[in-house]
């Protein structure tokens, strides 16, 4: 089965950027539909961003024109730059893996902090 590692969480003030990477390891991450979700102290995990295996995305309203989801299937990674972070992006991103048939996959997950 597919294992999940994310990089590139940290803290940046407000209107920075970061990148966050998830490396896939394991066979297939082609065909397989990916996603990111965070969850925020106190709250429940939402939906950040998605893509497929055809490279179409999709994105949370609160992330819109500031996020942007990609994928390298030669280097199994997929990818979120975030732009123009606010407080409120403050949270654990998580990445996740669903492959045609079977479970959905997620990785450990990475701290971003957005503060002055």
């Amino acid at each position: 089965q597919v294992q999940l590692v994310e990089s590139g969480g940290g803290l940046v003030q407000p209107g920075g950027s970061l990148r966050l990477s998830c490396a896939a390891s394991g066979s297939g991450f082609s065909i397989y539909a990916m996603g990111w979700y965070r969850q925020a102290p106190g709250k429940q995990r939402e939906f950040v961003a998605g893509i497929s295996s055809s490279g179409r995305t999709n994105y949370a309203d609160s992330v819109k024109g500031r996020f942007t989801i990609s994928r390298d299937n030669a280097k199994n990674t997929v990818y979120l730059q975030m732009n123009s972070l606010k407080p409120e992006d403050t949270a654990v991103y998580y990445c996740k893996a669903d492959p045609p048939l079977g479970n959905s996959r997620w990785g450990q997950g990475t701290q971003v902090t957005v503060s002055s």
